[in-house]
């Protein structure tokens, strides 16, 4: 009887979990559509954005700038690592500390600025000391993007960092999220940009006051939509892991309680058996005396 008991405990509790885990399901999903809806309306901004610095970048042949030019030499390399504020998402955020790790493995001074909560224990663990903290879900995400790109841009520009490498999730679909490194600073053209500039000669461009201008005011939006950009797909791809994960809770936890019930119904069966057994020896004995 008392394995029957812990059978039945194990598949109450089993049921109380079931509960919860279908309640965050529903959190995920909603939660989901209204960070992708965040997400589709900031690209229209950041693919132009993204064109006129591409546009640039061909058109001009040098710009005196310090987002233009490789930081100073010997200085370490500056990492952002943007995680989720909070875990049951499956190995969301092990993913990307994990492509961290393997970045400071071949930057072994590197210095991290966490965005997260996930990031900084992260960070922590790693031996690195204590640096500014930006939490993901603070709002507005804008401010907390403009705050990361400002201290990056100062630490960068007084030569404390030698580059800035942003670490975070790009979400390919709802069942897949992947970890990616990519160097923010300095910008350097692509081999795409590279291939339109020597496709062919190009027109004239009048930059007025100046590229230097133009490049001045548009490099510091640049690395502050960049870094929003990405708290917003990191959003959307933590909810799309913890969606799955949920699901896959809610749907093992269902498994585990059909088996436990087919042991308890067995159990409560061979308990049964057994009395019925006393009783039948009781009464044989009684009748043979």
């Amino acid at each position: 009887m008392a394995a029957l008991k812990d059978l039945r405990d194990r598949i109450r509790s089993l049921r109380n979990t079931q509960q919860i885990t279908k309640a965050m399901k529903q959190v995920a999903a909603a939660k989901i559509r209204r960070a992708e809806q965040a997400k589709k309306q900031a690209r229209p901004y950041a693919d132009t954005l993204d064109e006129m610095l591409r546009d640039l970048l061909v058109n001009v042949s040098s710009v005196d700038h310090p987002f233009m030019k490789p930081g100073r030499s010997g200085a370490p390399s500056g990492v952002i690592l943007m995680t989720a504020d909070k875990g049951l998402a499956g190995a969301f955020n092990a993913n990307i500390i994990r492509e961290a790790e393997q970045y400071r493995n071949s930057h072994s001074d590197a210095l991290f600025y966490s965005v997260g909560i996930k990031a900084r224990n992260a960070v922590r663990r790693l031996g690195q000391p204590d640096r500014p903290t930006w939490p993901l879900s603070a709002q507005p995400k804008i401010s907390t993007a403009r705050e990361v790109a400002a201290r990056v841009t100062e630490d960068f520009d007084r030569g404390a960092i030698s580059d800035i490498t942003l670490v975070s999730a790009q979400m390919i679909s709802m069942m897949v999220q992947r970890p990616y490194a990519r160097t923010l600073v300095p910008v350097e053209p692509s081999a795409r940009d590279e291939a339109k500039a020597q496709a062919g000669p190009r027109g004239a461009v009048e930059f007025a006051p100046s590229p230097e201008f133009v490049l001045s005011r548009l490099l510091p939006k640049y690395l502050e939509f960049t870094l929003f950009a990405a708290m917003l797909e990191t959003d959307a791809a933590f909810f799309a892991a913890q969606l799955v994960a949920m699901n896959n809770a809610t749907d093992n936890a269902g498994k585990l309680i059909d088996e436990l019930t087919v042991h308890m119904n067995n159990a409560r069966q061979a308990a049964i058996t057994k009395e019925l057994l006393e009783i039948v020896s009781g009464a044989e004995a009684l009748a043979k005396a």
